[in-house]
């Protein structure tokens, strides 16, 4: 053996022993989905998804932290992708943790596009959802858990063309027990048609039950592109491992009929496993189809069982 493999070698063995001491962490699942109803997926009903998510950092001298992640989705294998979701989180100890999102990221509208309480999928699933703000690859999330709040702020420079940056805000508030406030703003500059989105939402816990009530306002440069989207719901845990909701939410077009929507939910964990399933009812479906092949329809009743593993 040459000297040059004696040293690659050396270096090869000398990172993996590094690895091991940052102790990787290796989560997943796997799922298996029934869709059915006239609303559901065309075809074959029977799907299943799968993902294995990598992650591992350290600790620096000064206190702060480096987590790296990705997630290893079959789906994406097979688009020729292979790594999704793939993201660097610094943590500035206790002073909140800035994430870089090189894949798969969600800006802060995205992530509170709904926050109906719910046993296992929204009132409008199936359907169009509300308006999902500036969620892309490439992009910075900053938060921080306050005493009384969590602020949260996402960030996606300008592609140096003729689009702007993207920035948006919010806060989640805590301050009266069982009662959480929240609140997001921002511009989507996406496009060359700017959307301004606004949330507001309330949940409430009174021992198993919460309830919330929630309002979107996305405001969009372009003629007859706004939408309205208002929504309540309510969960009940039976016991530690059941639990039940109902949602309604309507999503209002400034130029098309609005879609309505109404769906019962409900959850079975029993250790690693969770049965759960939802069945929904939509009128004047939005702008998205239900899969290949589907048109949108004046309504439609879909129901969607999901058997779940995490390991």
């Amino acid at each position: 053996m040459n000297k040059m493999k004696k040293i690659g070698l050396t270096a090869l063995a000398a990172s993996l022993v590094s690895v091991s001491a940052n102790a990787v962490d290796i989560s997943g699942g796997a799922s298996l989905s029934y869709n059915g109803g006239n609303g559901g997926a065309t075809g074959n009903p029977w799907s299943m998804n799968d993902g294995l998510t990598f992650t591992w950092g350290g600790e620096l001298d000064n206190g702060m932290t480096v987590d790296m992640s990705f997630l290893l989705d079959s789906s994406d294998t097979a688009a020729g992708a292979g790594f999704d979701n793939r993201s660097l989180a610094i943590g500035f100890d206790g002073g909140g943790t800035l994430t870089f999102h090189g894949d798969g990221g969600s800006g802060v509208v995205g992530s509170f596009d709904d926050k109906m309480p719910t046993a296992y999928e929204e009132s409008w699933y199936s359907a169009d959802s509300p308006n999902q703000g500036h969620s892309t690859n490439n992009m910075f999330y900053y938060s921080n858990a306050l005493d009384a709040a969590t602020i949260h702020a996402s960030f996606t420079p300008s592609s140096g063309g003729s689009f702007d940056s993207s920035m948006e805000i919010g806060a989640a508030i805590t301050a009266v027990e069982n009662l959480e406030l929240g609140i997001a703003i921002g511009e989507d500059n996406g496009s060359s048609e700017a959307v301004d989105n606004t949330i507001l939402y309330a949940t409430y816990t009174m021992g198993g039950a919460t309830i919330g009530v929630q309002k979107n306002e996305a405001d969009s440069s372009a003629a007859g592109s706004d939408e309205e989207f208002v929504a309540f719901g309510i969960s009940y845990a039976v016991s530690e491992d059941v639990s039940v909701s109902y949602g309604s939410s309507e999503l209002k077009y400034e130029a098309a009929a609005d879609q309505e929507a109404n769906g019962f939910s409900a959850s079975y964990t029993m250790g690693s496993m969770t049965l759960a399933g939802t069945l929904n009812n939509i009128k004047n479906e939005g702008t998205a189809s239900t899969g290949a092949g589907n048109t949108n329809k004046a309504e439609s009743d879909t129901f969607e069982l999901n058997l779940s593993f995490a390991f």
